[in-house]
């Protein structure tokens, strides 16, 4: 199991801020990707390392992932600004 971390949100300027202890090695000014969960839990990692995260998460899903396939999507056609094609949605 990996260790636990405690930070701290505070106001700076008209923003809240997130402090971050120094052991997660993140450093001043570095891009991260904050990822909200609907359970309202937060996943975020470095920029630089979104990809690793992407790669990770590859095999991550249950062998039966989707064996019955997305079921019934509409799709429909969409004008998109700029496009010479009509648009058919209703």
């Amino acid at each position: 199991m990996t260790k636990g971390y405690r930070a701290r949100i505070f106001k700076s300027g008209n923003s809240t801020a997130l402090r971050l202890p120094r052991e997660l090695g993140f450093s001043e000014g570095e891009e991260i990707v904050l990822v909200p969960h609907a359970d309202g839990t937060f996943s975020f990692w470095k920029e630089s390392e979104a990809l690793n995260v992407l790669m990770g998460l590859y095999g991550a899903f249950s062998e039966g992932f989707m064996s019955d396939g997305r079921g019934d999507i509409e799709q429909v056609d969409y004008a998109w600004p700029g496009s010479s094609k009509p648009s058919q949605a209703a």
